[in-house]
């Protein structure tokens, strides 16, 4: 048996968790420093976790060995089963040539790139996000951008940033369920306060966005879509995380962005030449010609995919069948790990579940071999590309796989309650912090929901020692997480490797990691005024 200890090193809680940082300090100096390939950078932080684990904190090494496997594992399944089957989908509309069809059908609702980067990167990707999360709207997002003619470092950063407002309820909302299992509180409880945080980022992210494409032009001339779509955006995800499902949250808001964007005067006014020509620097698709006339039944073939994928989604919510697909959850002690919190409780990480048929990629699967029947494509072709997907990400599945392993080394060793305790420990400031906690998790993680998994609880502990809201400081680690999202290693190769840019990660970082660390500000300065009069009428 192993007990975690929370000061290992010198007695002290501030030395420990200065250790305990090593390990993600490394990643991110390696990727945004030293320019290293994510992979190598992931594996490199893997082993530094791994010689704290065992030397600072005395966990016997064949259990370290055996917490960084179960990471790897997790990273496959559920995380990288959804990025890949998410994936698959999208290459078998490339290749017969529906996904052409559905990027003309985007770029006919405006010409203007700044507009574009709206429909695509906010509101499809945050219906992706909805659906399937784990990385698959930074990859489809990003393509279709280049495909319209953008940079492919100005397509990624675009993807990455917009990548944040739906993430707290991606996935069918799995990253809020999860919160409320490890924490104890209502879901409802805990949805409605993110529900009250989130939109906040919603209302500001799209005009980043076009600050981004096009600088202060673009937000001169385009502020007003951006706004429209934004507060539309986020008043349908307040409304449906309080009052209807959280789990529908972002499908709502993505439809109600997208319809607000579309019926925007503003937002079909073509673009001026001078601003295609600064904007598109990347050369569009020759088979993109807008004016090519598409058939109707066409059409809908090439939105099939994602409305089955809305459809399926849908359909294992109904709690009935929600219930038939976990009966083929299975439930493993996992071998050689056997670690007790300093209070000698069994950790959750002894246990592995594996939720075989109700996990989301496996949903996404189903929908894929659907999509190939309406999309005409023959068995013997999609399991060649399903092939080619997962070799084509085998690069991003070495990064995932060796940073879930990092994390779970670094929270079954106990390094990250120690990081946890530290922040905790802020006393007046914790308000403040505890939304850089979240992001922190997501940052080593990729994970909004895995960081709720490992601080969820911790932050419902502090809260109750210092007298704030249970409720907010939980929803505060979901909503400071989600901007840690652009910056996790897994997702930058994601994003990498979706427009060609292997290797260049620490590129990217660079070029996020300051909007990352400004809209955090943003969401800290929320949570302390949500914990004070000022802005405490916000809470239910």
């Amino acid at each position: 048996m192993y007990v975690q200890e929370l000061e290992p090193v010198a007695d002290s809680l501030g030395l420990s968790a200065l250790v305990a940082a090593l390990p993600l300090v490394i990643v991110l100096v390696l990727l945004g420093g030293v320019r290293m390939k994510a992979h190598l950078a992931g594996l490199t932080g893997l082993l530094a976790a791994a010689l704290v684990a065992w030397l600072a904190y005395g966990m016997p090494l064949g259990q370290t060995v055996s917490s960084a496997a179960q990471g790897a594992v997790f990273g496959l399944f559920p995380i990288l089963w959804i990025v890949v089957n998410a994936l698959w989908v999208y290459r078998m509309t490339v290749r017969t040539r529906h996904f052409d069809i559905l990027r003309r059908s985007f770029g006919r609702l405006s010409d203007d790139p700044r507009i574009q980067a709206l429909v695509v990167a906010f509101c499809f990707g945050a219906l992706l996000e909805a659906l399937a999360g784990f990385g698959a709207p930074v990859a489809i997002c990003s393509v279709m951008l280049v495909a319209l003619g953008f940079d492919p470092v100005r397509a990624a950063v675009v993807a990455l940033v917009a990548n944040t407002a739906p993430v707290a309820f991606g996935a069918m909302g799995t990253p809020v369920v999860t919160l409320a299992q490890v924490t104890g509180l209502p879901l409802d409880d805990v949805a409605s306060v993110v529900g009250r945080q989130t939109p906040l980022l919603a209302l500001v992210v799209p005009l980043v966005l076009v600050f981004l494409v096009d600088g202060r032009r673009g937000l001169r001339e385009t502020w007003v879509p951006a706004l429209v779509c934004g507060i539309a955006f986020a008043v349908a995800q307040f409304a449906a995380s309080n009052y209807v499902s959280a789990q529908l949250a972002d499908i709502g808001a993505a439809l109600a962005g997208a319809g607000a964007l579309v019926a925007v005067p503003h937002a079909r006014v073509p673009a001026d030449e001078s601003v295609r020509a600064a904007v598109l620097t990347g050369t569009r698709s020759e088979d993109l010609d807008l004016d090519e006339d598409d058939p109707r039944g066409e059409v809908l073939r090439a939105y099939a995919p994602y409305a089955l994928i809305v459809a399926i989604f849908s359909i294992a919510q109904i709690p009935a069948v929600k219930d038939w697909l976990a009966k083929a959850t299975q439930t493993y002690d996992w071998p050689f790990l056997n670690v007790v919190n300093p209070d000698g409780d069994p950790v959750g990480g002894n246990v592995f579940t594996w939720p075989v048929v109700s996990t989301g990629g496996t949903l996404v699967l189903l929908a894929g071999v659907l999509a190939a029947i309406v999309l005409g494509v023959h068995a013997r072709v999609a399991v060649r590309e399903w092939g080619a997907t997962v070799h084509e990400l085998r690069f991003a599945i070495l990064t995932v796989t060796s940073v879930l392993a990092l994390a779970y080394v670094m929270n079954l060793s106990g390094q990250a309650a120690t990081i946890g305790h530290f922040v905790a420990a802020a006393g007046a400031g914790l308000a403040f912090l505890s939304p850089v906690l979240g992001w922190f998790g997501v940052a080593v993680s990729g994970s909004d929901t895995s960081a709720n998994a490992l601080f969820g609880a911790l932050q419902v502990t502090a809260a109750r020692e210092s007298g704030l809201s249970p409720e907010l400081l939980a929803a505060a680690n979901s909503s400071g997480g989600v901007l840690g999202k652009m910056i996790s290693p897994q997702n930058l190769t994601i994003a990498c490797a979706a427009v060609g840019l292997a290797g260049r990660e620490g590129d990217l970082l660079r070029k996020v990691l300051p909007w990352s660390i400004g809209l955090l500000l943003v969401m800290c300065l929320i949570v302390v005024g949500q914990s004070s009069p000022v802005l405490g009428w916000m809470l239910p």
